[in-house]
């Protein structure tokens, strides 16, 4: 391995080419070299962004590319398991679009093919990479808000596109794994709590979930959601104490759905804002990927506790199946 990290991309999907091939070009230390496509057309915006890039016509093709060191993951959710495994037993270290799995078993196989391989394989759960996020950890672990009790999230957009693979059952679309790992995630992330989940309801079309609402509990602290891909555009998490309240104005895409601050509130203080406008947390995923194997870091995000997260997913599902209906492949 180089002094930088070589990185590959499996397929030429509109996420990859807007956000992470920047990403991993503005990351220091790391540099996209390579694309599977079939269609030059899809590999030339790549090409301008990476100039020299390899272009390779399969999958296959790209994972024996000996000079890749790493491989970005953005295929349909129903195929992230078995290409994550491959890429790793290619002797490649993965970084595969969030959900990487879409039961929580699924993570056994992938622990199980990163210990076997000896190279990373990580969910591309940005928010971990954020410093409003660990600020937020921090804030609540040190009692800023006194006890807290309440925490109420929600993601949504307006999805236009028919044929969007997020609208496929087939596969494996949907709310919650497009966007519930967000707010399920976020809840985790800065609580070090496990959601149970006590009630959820949604809207179906073509066996797909495109929003749901679910209520939860961890201990002492309730916990609330919505998700949807029928609505407007919109991002919160909001975390209330005994003392005060903490909103993450923009939680998960600073700069698309506005800038990256946290207002906290401390009861009989001013209003406090924290901003963080510089921060660029896809490049700063990338550069952990590239800190892990050039420096042996811990990942910031493993998979022990992406699994987690999949876990409330699944009792989500668990919880619409109980009302007789099947949202997505079993």
């Amino acid at each position: 391995m180089t002094d930088h990290i070589r990185w590959g991309i499996l397929g030429a999907a509109g996420f990859a080419r807007k956000t992470m091939a920047p990403a991993i070009n503005a990351a220091q230390r790391s540099r996209l070299v390579a694309l599977a496509t079939r269609d030059p057309a899809r590999a030339a915006p790549f090409a301008a962004i990476a100039p020299g890039l390899r272009v390779h016509d399969s999958y296959d093709a790209l994972l024996a590319d000996p000079g890749i060191d790493a491989v970005y993951i953005p295929l349909p959710n129903a195929l992230h398991v078995d290409w994550s495994i491959r890429a790793a037993h290619a002797g490649k270290a993965v970084l595969c679009e969030k959900p990487i799995a879409l039961h929580a078993d699924d993570f056994d196989r992938l622990i199980a093919a990163r210990e076997a391989t000896g190279h990373l394989i990580a969910e591309g759960w940005m928010p971990a990479h954020h410093p409003q996020w660990q600020t937020v950890r921090d804030l609540i672990a040190q009692g800023a808000l006194g006890q807290l009790h309440s925490v109420t999230g929600a993601f949504t957009y307006g999805l236009a596109d028919p044929g969007n693979i997020r609208l496929s059952a087939d596969l494996a679309g949907g709310a919650l794994r497009d966007v519930g790992v967000y707010p399920i995630g976020a809840f985790r992330f800065a609580t070090g709590r496990e959601p149970q989940i006590l009630w959820a309801d949604a809207i179906r079309e073509n066996g797909v979930d495109t929003s749901a609402w679910v209520q939860a509990r961890a201990g002492d602290i309730r916990f609330s959601f919505h998700v949807s891909m029928r609505t407007t555009r919109y991002q919160s998490m909001v975390f209330e104490g005994s003392h005060g309240r903490l909103s993450v104005m923009a939680p998960f895409n600073p700069g698309q759905y506005g800038q990256a601050d946290l207002h906290l509130a401390i009861e009989g203080a001013p209003l406090r804002i924290i901003s963080f406008p510089d921060a660029r947390q896809y490049a700063l995923q990338v550069e952990a990927v590239a800190a892990t194997l050039l420096d042996g870091a811990a990942f910031p995000y493993p998979l022990e506790v992406a699994r987690g997260t999949q876990a409330a997913i699944d009792a989500v599902f668990a919880k619409l199946d109980e009302k007789g209906v099947a949202y997505g492949p079993q």
